[in-house]
């Protein structure tokens, strides 16, 4: 029986960790797009092969990696962690290419096309010669779309078409990136600064022109070749379901019964939203305390600005009061930017810091169109969600851990170990005290029922399960629409980002409540084990143990 117990020392350089680093290596150095999430300086004006081709390699690397796995010996408990983890997340990686489930990536919310134009989020543009590799990315946007049509269409001659939802969500994003003050328009204006030298600005404006350009083909292609083959289904189905929430979550789901805990849990949190309005305002109702909340002038900011600097306000206090109490925070991750995102998109979305953290953890909020005004009740649980403890904490635990973990530990991730963990910091604020205030509590209640609303909608959905009573009979976008925004409190823009994101990223969304019910059950299970438990160690621990399988977390933080 394999023991996965990591808590020994581990002496680096293993043949376990020989394989991890080779593989994290080669993966690194067939996509530029990776180096740049990992703040390298590898073939940063060029895009990955994303054509069925590149796809072919990459899983000839995973089934490489897999027999390499198998032929190397295991030092210690570390090694075996690594091998399970290994080959739970390659071999799912080459079962749903297998199934020729990775060729289709046609969505609103992370499709190629999203990772073609967000690498320039991430781009220093310090130097005159990192606005100059920037200006030949821009110029190569062209053949990494085509490569990508290509296997979007591989994919619809393989008997996998999109959902026609889903091309014309995508089509109208690109249009908006490439329309008059869009994304490219702006990063223009701010990239081309006074002092860069003529010639660089004027290579940094036609490379700007080409990716319109492209982008804007694009659209078209998807619009008049795409869209009259995709189909008017959005349902997935169980069988791609069932592996898409495997690959998300770490581990198999019972599917009906989560369904039904889903709806359980939505219950659940609603109740205690209705006693928390009861403290904001003795018989009010969740809405009417919302009410109450949003016209309160002490939860209510005007203008990104403020919001950007009242979410660095925040998350730089929670980092300095937690840090030696309930956490160890490495030197480096001491350190977190609160951003506003060059998009509209409505999301709210995390970006690890550089291998060497010379670029830090970055929070993003990306502000809809029209969106001035902000409620401070709603969003610091979001701040601790996304900064520390939350995604923050977790990545740059693992990133910092160069003397225990190898290159592929410290930088694999895992959605369900992730956001759980993400949605679990959101909790355990509420238990230090930091939520005390009903507003600020009614606002993590707020996010927890979106989150439970996810794993009813998402689930039922994709999977065709009967749909809720309040809403009866199959699933479908107007049933999807009057759900969600019965348990949700959302403006208009935000709710339709988030509805959208479940039609077009099925097993995603539910990842998080499903990996927060991991986290909490490990806690109390580990609690139950040690008589002498302490929370801050307990922490220190599982975070240094960097993202895992829900399946391979269990096991090692209970063995």
């Amino acid at each position: 029986m394999t023991n996965d117990n990591a808590h020994t020392t581990h002496q680096m350089g293993s043949e376990v960790d020989e394989v991890a680093d080779h593989h994290w290596g080669s993966l690194v150095a067939s996509s530029p797009i990776l180096a740049t999430a990992l703040g390298l300086d590898l073939n940063q004006d060029e895009y990955d092969d994303l054509t069925p081709a590149g796809m072919e390699t990459r899983y000839q690397l995973v089934m490489d990696t897999l027999d390499r796995l198998d032929q190397a010996m295991p030092a210690d408990d570390t090694d075996r962690v690594t091998v399970s983890a290994m080959r739970s997340s390659l071999g799912l990686e080459a079962e749903s290419h297998d199934k020729g489930y990775d060729l289709l990536t046609l969505n609103g919310i992370a499709s190629g096309v999203h990772e073609i134009r967000e690498v320039y989020d991430a781009m220093p543009t310090e130097t005159p010669d990192q606005v100059s590799t920037v200006a030949r990315r821009l110029q190569a946007t062209g053949a990494a779309l085509d490569g990508w049509l290509q296997t979007q269409r591989a994919s619809i001659d393989a008997g996998i078409a999109p959902a026609i939802r889903q091309v014309n969500l995508l089509v109208e994003q690109i249009t908006s990136w490439t329309g008059d003050g869009g994304f490219f328009d702006d990063y223009l204006k701010r990239t081309a600064s006074d002092d860069l030298p003529d010639s660089v600005r004027s290579e940094l404006a036609e490379g700007i022109d080409a990716a319109k350009a492209n982008f804007r083909r694009t659209a078209e292609t998807l619009a008049t070749e795409i869209a009259p083959l995709a189909t008017e289904t959005d349902a997935v189905g169980i069988d791609r379901y069932r592996l898409a929430s495997r690959q998300f979550v770490g581990t198999t789901v019972d599917l009906a019964e989560t369904y039904e805990w889903g709806k359980q849990e939505l219950a659940r949190i609603e109740q205690l939203q209705r006693e928390t309005a009861e403290r904001i305002r003795p018989g009010a109702s969740v809405k009417e305390a919302m009410a109450v909340l949003d016209a309160d002038p002490a939860y209510q900011i005007s203008g990104t600005e403020a919001l950007r600097a009242w979410m660095q306000e925040r998350a730089d206090e929670a980092i300095s009061t937690l840090d030696g109490t309930h956490f160890e925070v490495p030197e480096q991750a001491r350190h977190i930017e609160g951003m506003i995102a060059p998009t509209h998109d409505g999301g709210v979305y995390y970006t690890p810091p550089s291998e060497d953290f010379s670029r830090p953890g970055r929070m993003w909020w990306s502000v809809p169109e029209g969106v001035d005004t902000f409620t401070t009740w709603r969003e610091l649980t979001t701040v601790y969600h996304e900064g520390a403890p939350g995604h923050h904490l977790q990545t740059s635990s693992a990133i910092a851990a160069r003397d225990e973990l190898n290159s592929w530990r410290r930088n694999y991730w895992s959605s369900g170990y992730g956001e759980g963990w993400a949605l679990y910091a959101e909790w355990l604020m509420a238990d230090l005290g930091y939520m005390d205030d009903p507003g600020h509590f009614m606002g993590l209640l707020d996010g927890q029922s979106m989150r439970a609303a996810r794993v009813v909608l998402d689930i039922g959905l994709h999977c065709q399960f009967e749909a809720p009573e309040e809403v009866g009979g199959e699933w479908n976008w107007d049933k999807a629409w009057t759900f969600f925004n019965n348990h949700v409190s959302m403006d208009e823009g935000s709710a339709r980002y988030e509805v959208n994101r479940y039609f077009g990223w099925p097993g995603q969304a539910p990842s998080y409540k499903l990996g927060e019910r991991t986290w909490l059950e490990l806690r109390e299970a580990a609690k139950a084990k040690d008589p002498n438990f302490d929370l801050k160690e307990y922490h220190t621990k599982v975070l240094r143990m960097g993202a895992l399988p829900l399946d391979v977390l269990r096991r090692a933080v209970l063995s």
